[in-house]
């Protein structure tokens, strides 16, 4: 079946080369193109595309409004483009909680190592995001962000290097204490927990589609959440930063992105820093992350959820709960398998609610998740297997 997709740019010379490499294929076909938001908005009514390639900064109407026009009046897989820059990253996260499924570096050199391999990636992403009519869906609903309550100097200094803000800090207070985040997610248990003494840390690992499933989870956890928590999301470099920092605003846990000798402690998040690999060193209790540089060009992804997953399973060994979320590819299968032979617990996001069935398939299919959850009933599940009722 071919891949109707409308190219949406101001610029008539990006418009061309993406609709040449996308006509390149033979399971893709360019049905039209849009110089502005606005007439994205009318060509996706009339045309009903199966995939939008959107920038971000364009007259008329941005690519975040039309985003959200789009989805609201007819849904559809839409691919940003960005550029690689701090505010590019915070742009391209607000066309994602609009509705934007995925996105790509708006340079070419900057998807891939040559133009023959950022070609490829395109044309399969805009393949692999169209394959699934049930990952269209509306806006995501805005979570609202709670207030948290201050933690000491001495806690503020040990776990998490804040930005220049003006809201609180927070800290792990009792049940009573904790703000709603809003969540619509029925059948969540309440904050009453008595910890599962079998996991000594969480680890999550996803890709295309993860943003918006951290999101969804993450604001569902309570801020006496009894394990550090580890996330290995691709990403590039200059996208993990904003992304930690509006996780860190959303969520009653501490959200941080990862850096090299922070100690691992209970109700934070650490994030993988993009272009480079996080491990674990140490031992379980007093453990650390190390971040390190990777120009191997046997590792595709930087950061990588095998690498990470296999360093925790010497760490931690099979005190460990996994999670692999939707993501392309099937990177964090043998990092789970490593795990799951220390007798670690690996659960998986169902095929339905992901936006690409590429990682949690291949740990799936390999047998090493026990369960799959679709991303409705996935922050309640955890929950519950921590401890929570």
């Amino acid at each position: 079946m071919t891949v109707r997709v409308l190219v949406v740019d101001d610029s008539s010379f990006f418009r061309r080369r993406v609709s040449e490499i996308l006509n390149a294929d033979d399971n893709i076909e360019v049905i039209g193109t849009a110089a502005d938001g606005a007439a994205a908005v009318r060509e996706a009514r009339s045309l009903k595309p199966d995939v939008i390639t959107m920038d971000i900064e364009m007259p008329v109407l941005d690519g975040i409004s039309a985003v959200r026009q789009i989805m609201a009046e007819s849904p559809t897989a839409i691919l940003m483009f960005s550029s690689l820059t701090h505010e590019g990253a915070k742009a391209t996260l607000d066309a994602l909680e609009a509705g934007a499924v995925d996105f790509l570096p708006k340079k070419f050199e900057d998807i891939a190592r040559n133009r023959d391999d950022a070609v490829a990636v395109l044309q399969q992403r805009v393949r692999e995001i169209a394959r699934k009519p049930g990952m269209r869906r509306s806006a995501s609903t805005p979570v609202r962000r709670p207030e948290k309550p201050a933690t000491s100097l001495r806690e503020r200094s040990s776990t998490v290097t804040v930005p220049p803000v003006t809201r609180p800090q927070r800290a792990v207070v009792s049940p009573a204490a904790k703000p709603s985040t809003g969540s619509a997610d029925e059948g969540l248990p309440g904050n009453q927990l008595q910890a599962n003494s079998r996991y000594k840390l969480f680890a999550i690992g996803t890709s295309t589609g993860g943003p918006v499933a951290l999101q969804k989870i993450l604001t569902s956890i309570p801020a006496n959440f009894p394990y550090p928590i580890v996330l290995v999301q691709h990403m590039p470099a200059s996208f993990t930063k904003a992304f930690a920092q509006r996780l860190d605003g959303l969520c009653k846990i501490t959200v941080k992105e990862a850096e090299d000798g922070d100690v691992l402690r209970p109700g934070t998040a650490y994030l993988a820093p993009g272009g480079m690999q996080m491990l674990a060193d140490g031992r379980a209790g007093q453990a650390r992350l190390r971040i390190r540089a990777d120009d191997s060009e046997r590792i595709t992804y930087r950061p990588s959820v095998d690498l990470t997953f296999a360093s925790l399973s010497k760490v931690f060994g099979g005190d460990v709960f996994g999670v692999i979320l939707t993501g392309m590819g099937a990177d964090g299968r043998e990092g789970c398998r490593m795990l799951k032979d220390q007798g670690a617990t690996i659960w998986a996001q169902d095929q339905e609610s992901c936006v690409v069935y590429g990682m949690p398939q291949a740990v799936t299919a390999a047998g090493i998740a026990t369960q799959s959850y679709s991303l409705d009933q996935m922050a309640g599940k955890i929950l519950r297997e921590v401890g929570y009722a």
